[in-house]
Parts: structure tokens; C-alpha cells; sequence
């Protein structure tokens, strides 16, 4: 009987035991659960903070249209530095005949700023309602050049010289200022009719001086801006006389319907800054500001 008694006391201590076993087993596999749970959400927390710190800040591009004689001063040096003291800001420069800019400008493109080679094409897209009045500014003055290869001897020493020359290349006067300040010269030269013949009309004032470079025509008139881009293959041999043409005045401006005008008005104040000013005076032009 005794024996019997101690048999069934061993076995209810058994049982407790294992009960004690399995509740410790619970509390360590519960506990784990929990401070796994509470590591993985402090994981993603940290992968949340960290991906809201590397999110780059919001990019905007901005389109100006320019005459084709501001394409090197722009690319090489302005954009860059307008670029580097405003991150996050980037300029895409279309280069083209003011004419054709002005065209398209009208027709929809969704230009930030534009900037033409003469008052008349800023004037008409400003009558039409197109640009913000209050940004317009006459920026700088250019001087309008004869221009002849650099090789060889041409024999023009005078703008009135230039009937001498065989092949004639002239910027279109429908469109490209240079060629509107051409006719307006030649016009009031008294030589403009005599010269019809011998003209082959450029689409824009790169055009015409490229004309001139390769030697295809034998004179041309450009801005004196262009033949200092090219003073190795042409050479400047006068300039218009001031009593027959009109100042070469190039206005910038804020188009009217852009999508950035707060960027497009920091970029047309920045050319307003001395340090644009004096890449501008680098690449030929002058101050028309003072």
C-alpha cells in the first residue's frame, strides 16, 4: 500500500513539473515574439526615415529661347553658372532666329524666357499678351560687322564695299534680326537693290557666318559678337556706319505662360547681375543696362 502511495506522489510531481516546464516554455517563446515584433517595427521606421532623407529635392527645367548669337555665351559659361548656385534648377537653351522663336513662341511652345537679337520681336509677342511686361529688360547691345574668309585678300575695306563682292550672305529680313539691320543699313547706304542678285539669305546669323567661314560666299554681314566666335576663319573688315542702322538691342523677358515663373524670373534677374554681364562684355557685347 505504501508502495503504492509513493508511486502515485512521484507521478502527480512529474505532471507539475512538466506544467511548470511548458508555462516557462510559453512566457520565453511569447516574449521573444514580442521583442521581435518590436525590432522589426523599429526596422522599418528606420528604413522609412531613411528613405524620406534621401528623397532628392524636387527637380524643375526650365526652356528659354534664344537668338542664335547668345548660344556660346550661354552653354559655355552662364547656364553652368546660374546651374551651380541654384540646384535643383536646370536650363534648356533652344537657339534660333528671333523670328522663328517668336513664331513658335505663338504657336504654343511652352518657352520660360525668351530673349531676342531686337526690341521688335519682344514688342509684338508683349502686344500680343504673351510676355510678363514687368520682367522686360534691354539687356545688352551688339555691333553689326562686314565680315570676309580669313584666308586670302577680299579687297573690301568699307560696308559700301560690299558691292565688290561676288556672293553675298545676308540673314533673312523676314525673320532674323541680323538681316533686318542688314537691309535697314544697306538701305539707307543706297545700296541695298544693286546687291539683290549676289544674295544668298541665311535662316539664322550662325548660318550666315558659317557661309563665310567655308568660304562659299565672299562676304556677309553678322553681329560682331559671331566673328570673334570664328577669328580664324573670318575677319571683320567694317562695321555699319552708326548713321545707317539702328542700335542691335537685345530685350529678355519672362514668357507669360510659364509653368516656372518663379525660376524663370530668378534666371532673367541673374543675367541682370554684374557677373552675367561681364560674360556677356567677354563675348563681345556691351552693357546696354548702363
Amino acid at each position: 500500500m505504501k508502495r503504492k502511495f509513493a508511486m502515485l506522489l512521484t507521478g502527480i510531481m512529474a505532471m507539475s513539473m512538466l506544467a511548470a516546464c511548458g508555462n516557462g516554455s510559453s512566457d520565453s517563446t511569447s516574449a521573444s515574439a514580442s521583442e521581435s515584433k518590436s525590432k522589426s517595427e523599429t526596422s522599418s521606421l528606420a528604413v522609412s526615415k531613411s528613405e524620406d532623407e534621401s528623397t532628392p529635392a524636387k527637380e524643375t527645367t526650365i526652356l528659354v529661347a534664344a537668338a542664335a548669337s547668345l548660344k556660346n555665351a550661354y552653354d559655355d559659361k552662364l547656364i553652368p553658372m546660374f546651374q551651380e548656385a541654384n540646384p535643383g534648377v536646370y536650363i534648356e537653351g533652344t537657339y534660333d532666329a528671333s523670328g522663328k522663336l517668336q513664331t513658335q513662341i505663338s504657336e504654343g511652345m511652352e518657352a520660360d524666357v525668351f530673349m531676342s537679337a531686337a526690341p521688335k520681336q519682344m514688342n509684338e509677342l508683349n502686344d500680343d499678351g504673351m510676355i510678363e511686361t514687368d520682367t522686360m529688360t534691354d539687356l545688352l547691345e551688339n555691333k553689326i560687322v562686314l565680315i570676309v574668309p580669313a584666308e586670302g585678300e577680299s579687297g573690301l575695306t568699307s560696308f559700301e564695299d560690299i558691292v565688290k563682292a561676288d556672293s553675298i550672305a545676308i540673314g533673312d529680313p523676314a525673320s532674323v534680326p541680323v538681316g533686318q539691320y542688314s537691309e535697314e543699313a544697306l538701305t539707307n547706304l543706297g545700296i541695298w537693290d544693286s546687291i539683290q542678285d549676289k544674295v544668298s539669305l541665311g535662316t539664322n546669323v550662325t548660318e550666315v557666318l558659317n557661309q563665310v567661314a567655308a568660304g562659299s560666299a565672299d562676304a556677309g554681314i553678322v553681329y560682331a559678337t559671331d566673328a570673334a566666335s570664328m577669328p580664324d576663319q573670318v575677319k571683320v573688315v567694317a562695321e555699319a556706319p552708326k548713321d545707317s542702322v539702328s542700335k542691335a538691342i537685345y530685350p529678355v523677358a519672362v514668357v507669360k505662360n510659364s509653368k516656372h515663373g518663379t525660376e524663370a524670373k530668378a534666371f532673367v534677374d541673374f543675367l541682370k547681375s554684374p557677373e552675367a554681364i561681364a560674360v556677356f562684355e567677354e563675348y563681345g557685347f556691351t552693357n546696354a543696362l548702363s
